[in-house]
């Protein structure tokens, strides 16, 4: 197997940049194949033991890739949760979906635990969406290459940042979102090397339907009550949402038909999403994303043998496949499904922007992508803020509420 014409010319680039800098950032559009051209970066660096940092569902994924392309330095791929387990002398890191490190004012556990573990050596960070929501998530992603001289976000910021105040509803405090984009952009502009699905000569486009499903009465009704009350006990369980991001989990729970109890025990209350999905996806292999666990509960109870959480069965059998949003939506490759259907919808905008264009390839010329929401729901509300690169958040919630 070879590699494509512009990954070669990108990973000349980039090994270049990482010989100078010590650091290179790929923020390249899903699909474009960031694995490919980062593991060719690393054999044209010169390095001998490579450590490959990604999301547990992409490990077979890379490992394939390294194997077919013939790469002959060593290497080790580990999910970042798991990071911590490995041991070794590694002279190169590859970081995977490096946004993960974007939060701020202060720094995530694991951007603290990657800069103390690796700062010492040359990396290569990837990202299709390096600045979800906003640019002051650039710092502790470049905290140890453009940034090094600052000691902490809050000594960046008096530089990059217009800060400003928020109100929380019990205090005001500092408001840090509003970094200067064209200064950032400035400071990182030599690490990065960006490439979009157009320049590589991709031509799908993503078309996407909202289904209308009516739930059962006593959703609606459980849901009503929870509303007025704030709370629905039972004989043995309770639902409690006696606060509003309480209040704004349950109902987005509910009106995909599962619900968690306050005790910590999940139950299916209504499954008419998945009887919809059956009905109108019959004989179809999809890819179907839930949000909820007990969602995929519904889903493998009303579609059984038809459907699979195994990546590998799906990719080797006609069955369809169900993944939670937040772990399948980076790394993977769903093309073997003619369709994405959403069950539920995830509050993040990362989640909507990467995981709608899984099925894309170079070689199809269309995707199409189908959203089940339950009518009078709250899925309608949080797509068209994530439509708008925004998370849902719990004043976006109050708002909607009202």
């Amino acid at each position: 197997m070879k590699l494509r014409d512009y990954q070669i010319e990108i990973s000349e680039q980039a090994a270049d940049k990482l010989n100078r800098l010590k650091f290179v950032y790929l923020a390249i559009m899903v699909r474009v194949g960031k694995t490919l051209i980062a593991l060719n970066t690393a054999k044209l660096y010169g390095a001998k033991n490579v450590l490959f940092i990604t999301k547990k569902k992409a490990i077979e994924s890379i490992k394939k890739d390294y194997v077919n392309f013939g790469f002959d330095f060593r290497l080790s791929v580990i999910n970042t949760e798991s990071l911590h387990k490995i041991a070794g002398n590694f002279d190169l890191i590859i970081s995977d979906e490096h946004h993960k490190y974007g939060a701020f004012p202060k720094p995530s556990k694991g951007a603290i635990y990657f800069k103390k573990r690796f700062e010492h050596l040359p990396i290569i960070a990837l990202s299709g969406t390096m600045t979800p929501e906003s640019y002051s998530q650039i710092f502790h992603q470049f905290w140890m290459s453009a940034f090094k001289n600052y000691p902490n976000f809050y000594k960046w910021a008096n530089d990059y940042v217009v800060i400003g105040q928020k109100y929380l509803g019990y205090a005001i405090v500092k408001d840090y979102s509003k970094a200067i984009q064209d200064k950032v952009q400035k400071a990182i502009e030599p690490y990065i090397i960006t490439y979009t699905q157009k320049e590589a000569g991709f031509t799908s486009e993503i078309f996407e339907k909202i289904l209308t499903v009516e739930m059962k009465e006593s959703t609606y009704k459980l849901i009503k009550k929870l509303k007025d009350d704030n709370i629905i006990e039972g004989k043995n369980e309770m639902i409690l949402a006696d606060t509003g991001a309480k209040l704004m989990s349950k109902l987005h729970q509910l009106y995909s038909g599962t619900v968690k109890f306050e005790s910590g025990n999940s139950m299916i209350l209504d499954n008419s999403k998945a009887l919809f999905i059956r009905a109108q996806f019959a004989n179809t292999k999809i890819a179907i994303f839930y949000k909820f666990k007990e969602e995929l509960n519904v889903i493998l109870d009303v579609l059984g043998e038809a459907v699979t959480n195994d990546l590998n069965e799906f990719n080797t059998t006609n069955k369809s496949i169900a993944l939670q949003i937040v772990s399948g939506r980076e790394g993977i490759n769903l093309s073997a499904a003619k369709y994405i259907v959403y069950y539920n919808i995830d509050f993040s905008a990362v989640s909507y922007w990467q995981s709608r264009d899984r099925l894309t390839t170079i070689e199809r010329s269309s995707n199409e992508v189908f959203w089940i929401f339950a009518k009078g729901g709250i899925e309608h509300h949080i797509y068209k803020q994530v439509m708008a690169k925004k998370n849902f958040t719990l004043s976006t919630f109050k708002k909607y509420v009202k």
